[in-house]
């Protein structure tokens, strides 16, 4: 099986450099016509997160083909950093602690990684039956960046580690799902997409 791990498009959050987790934001104009410059693959699954801007990114980029929402894939819950920029928080104590930390601490009021990997691994794993069940070959996740990171942490061959796999709106890997003998490890590549032809 192949897989498209896909980020969403740009929201005002993100050209803001805002911590944007639960906030449902749409997409922003700019996110939305970035995306229509991209060629993306054909496929005969697609699955999202239940965030607006995970909608509308897989209604830009697959118009007009159904597509089916899994709770657990949905974004970091941020807890008292949503809605904040890094210079925003500099002053704050528990901010620098979860720098500090490299990231592993609970968000203040919010998840921790552990907690948010489990949940992606979940929805990951239960889309996978979805489409085994429908014998797809090729399916794409419409996400965010700290599901990509989670879910690449766990499976990608070779292995990196979680902020080894960042990537950039509307970008993303493409994987090569082996044998459930496997473990559902995967080899991958690095995705930016060909741009359309004018």
């Amino acid at each position: 099986m192949k897989i498209y791990l896909i980020r969403h498009g740009k929201t005002k959050g993100n050209l803001e450099e805002r911590y944007i987790g639960r906030t449902d934001e749409p997409l922003c104009e700019a996110g939305r016509e970035n995306l229509k410059k991209y060629q993306y693959p054909q496929v005969e699954m697609v699955f999202t997160s239940p965030m607006k801007r995970c909608m509308q990114t897989a209604e830009t980029i697959y118009p007009g083909q159904q597509y089916q929402c899994i709770e657990e894939l949905r974004e970091s819950d941020f807890g008292a950093f949503e809605g904040h920029t890094y210079k925003e928080l500099s002053g704050d104590v528990r901010y620098q602690a979860w720098i500090d930390s490299g990231g592993t601490l609970p968000f203040p009021g919010g998840e921790s990684r552990k907690e948010v990997r489990d949940r992606c691994i979940r929805g990951i794993e239960t889309a996978l039956k979805i489409a085994e069940k429908e014998h797809a070959s090729q399916i794409a996740f419409v996400v965010h960046g700290g599901t990509i990171m989670n879910v690449m942490e766990k499976y990608a061959r070779p292995q990196g580690q979680y902020y080894d796999f960042q990537v950039k709106n509307g970008e993303g890997y493409v994987l090569n799902l082996k044998s459930k003998t496997e473990n559902n490890q995967c080899n991958y590549r690095k995705c930016s997409f060909d741009k359309k032809t004018e």
